[in-house]
């Protein structure tokens, strides 16, 4: 007993982190394969919250909580809404999929092949660094909202203004999208 509680002390992390990673790609493979809507937006779900869970194990506490409440919270309901809103049965099922089946196979294969140019020109130059620049600000010791809240408005105010104007567009195109005729 006491070598599993030392084995789950000193591994409890990697243990949870691949708990969570193997949820999130379990989550993404039912969001792609699953046939119902539902099925397939619960599965995001899974996929969101076990996310949150691998921020939220690598300290980065503000970034968990706000995959919460943004993706957990707000973007599933609006997934369910434009779900239960939108009528998903107009066109048969195979006509649905086999007719975007080459493009999506052609996309894919494009967006892999620049991941993996990306990835090959960046090996070597990238490092994790450390954790203790995300709790700093100008020298102070201040956490990592703090940090980030400082970092964010006064730095990048502009794509942070940018990004809310997308969601704002794309709130308004589900209204728009999920009103009945």
């Amino acid at each position: 007993m006491n070598f599993l509680a030392g084995f789950l002390q000193e591994n409890g992390a990697a243990i949870l982190f691949y708990l969570f990673a193997g949820l999130a790609l379990a989550g993404a493979v039912g969001v792609v394969t699953l046939k119902s809507p539902m099925n397939g937006a619960l599965s995001l779900l899974v996929t969101f919250l076990s996310v949150a869970a691998l921020f939220l194990l690598r300290h980065a506490g503000f970034v968990g909580i706000v995959q919460i409440f943004v993706y957990g919270g707000g973007i599933m309901v609006l997934f369910l809404f434009v779900i239960m809103l939108v009528n998903l049965n107009r066109l048969d099922d195979s006509e649905r999929v086999w007719r975007q089946t080459p493009w999506a196979l052609l996309l894919s294969l494009g967006f892999a092949g620049l991941v993996g140019v990306l990835a090959r020109a960046s090996w070597g130059r990238v490092s994790l660094g450390s954790t203790e620049r995300l709790r700093t600000y100008g020298g102070e010791l201040v956490g990592n909202p703090q940090a980030l809240g400082q970092d964010l408005f006064r730095n990048y105010l502009l794509p942070f203004e940018i990004a809310s104007l997308f969601l704002l567009v794309a709130m308004i195109g589900a209204v728009v999208l999920g009103r009945r005729e």
